[in-house]
């Protein structure tokens, strides 16, 4: 009998967000192909019908939608104190190691690092692929579903960005909600935890945030770098690479970070593991009107991660109520087909698309998927193998 949520330790969440930070290489799809492997798959403290109904949660909330989902897994898990564990075990990696950049303790540059950089691109294909492989052999198991899917893949593409991901789960539960009445249950037996009570008090927090930080930013430093972060964390949908005009409207358009280090520390973004959102860590590391610094790298982190955070935990405990309407149930199974359609776009744009650049390139991201996917290897041994290809390849050629 497999484990479930609610069964774990604070402890045990930490230990395998740490891990996933230290290794969760290739944005936030990746990312979620990365936790379905090591939460679903591996550790089974969620079935795979909930982790897509997380998913879809999180994809319609603003924030970074990877986060989000494993700050809710935590939750699950270990309550409260395990959803801020999970949070802190993912994120810390990355935004240490950014911060080491801003502080110039680190360099990203020669043939060996950028050879590493890329075959770090080649595990998130490996990975993304596996996702795809294993969310569509349950999520899509008969024919309307996987049209729900494919129809996804084009709103994704001919829309593009954050609406066309939006869009492409919105008409896929709409389509659910017609085509998939009658269709097998997909409701995933997960509850989802808090109460009501304590959800609408954590949207009320939210929105009293967004609307006050911005009229005390002038009262001190600290706060003015809190409204920044805090309402580029509040206001895009997407996650990811989405908030990067938000972030240099706050910083580059206010005279706080100059445009050559805002583009530095984004290339050093890329080549750290975790969630991408921790670029604002550099950015209030290397200059900011705190001046800078450890403290202000850590400032400006929390602020743009606690919308997100507040929003998911607020939406949680209505999420439950609604699951269980057989509407929503229909729904749902639309929803979660257009999220496998959403991943196999992914796959192509960004994540094939930066990776795969030779045919070297793609018989490398191959050898990854399989040994992912038939010789059932962890995804850690897979990121070292091919990093150590890509370092190897980097200077060689």
């Amino acid at each position: 009998m497999s484990e479930r949520a609610g069964q774990g330790g604070v402890g045990e969440v930490f230990g395998a967000f740490l891990k996933l930070g230290l290794t969760s290489f290739g944005g936030p799809i990746a990312h979620l192909g990365y936790f379905r492997d090591e939460l679903v798959t591996r550790r089974r403290w969620i079935s795979e019908a909930g982790y897509a109904d997380l998913v879809a949660l999180c994809q319609f909330l603003p924030g970074p939608a990877s986060s989000q989902v494993g700050f809710a897994l935590g939750t699950m898990r270990a309550g409260p104190l395990g959803g801020l564990a999970a949070w802190a075990g993912f994120t810390l990696p990355s935004a240490l190691l950014l911060m080491a950049f801003a502080l110039g303790a680190a360099a990203l540059d020669g043939p060996l690092a950028q050879g590493v950089l890329h075959g770090l691109k080649l595990v998130a294909v490996a990975v993304v692929a596996q996702a795809v492989f294993g969310m569509a052999q349950s999520l899509t198991p008969d024919r309307v579903r996987a049209v729900i899917a494919v129809v996804a893949v084009f709103m994704v593409v001919l829309v593009g960005g954050a609406w066309g991901q939006l869009g492409a789960i919105g008409l896929g539960a709409v389509a659910g909600l017609v085509l998939c009445r009658n269709g097998a249950a997909v409701a995933s037996g997960e509850a989802f935890p808090g109460s009501r009570r304590v959800g609408l008090g954590l949207l009320l927090v939210f929105a009293l945030l967004l609307i006050g930080l911005p009229l005390v930013a002038e009262w001190s430093p600290v706060l003015a770098l809190a409204d920044a972060f805090y309402r580029a964390g509040s206001l895009v949908f997407g996650g990811g690479h989405v908030v990067l005009p938000l972030l240099e409207a706050g910083v580059v358009g206010r005279g706080w970070v100059g445009p050559d280090a805002f583009l530095a520390g984004y290339g050093a973004a890329q080549a750290v593991p975790g969630p991408l959102f921790t670029f604002a860590a550099y950015l209030g590391a290397v200059g900011t009107p705190m001046g800078g610094g450890l403290i202000a790298g850590l400032v400006a982190l929390v602020a743009i991660f606690v919308p997100g955070l507040l929003l998911v935990a607020g939406a949680l405990p209505f999420w439950n109520g609604l699951r269980a309407w057989p509407a929503a149930q229909a729904g749902l199974r639309g929803a979660n087909a257009a999220v496998v359609g959403l991943l196999a776009a992914a796959l192509y744009d960004p994540v094939f698309l930066t990776a795969v650049l030779s045919p070297l390139d793609f018989a490398l991201a191959l050898a990854g998927f399989v040994a992912l996917v038939a010789w059932k290897a962890p995804p850690w041994s897979v990121v070292l193998a091919l990093a150590v290809a890509g370092g190897f390849l980097g200077v060689a050629w």
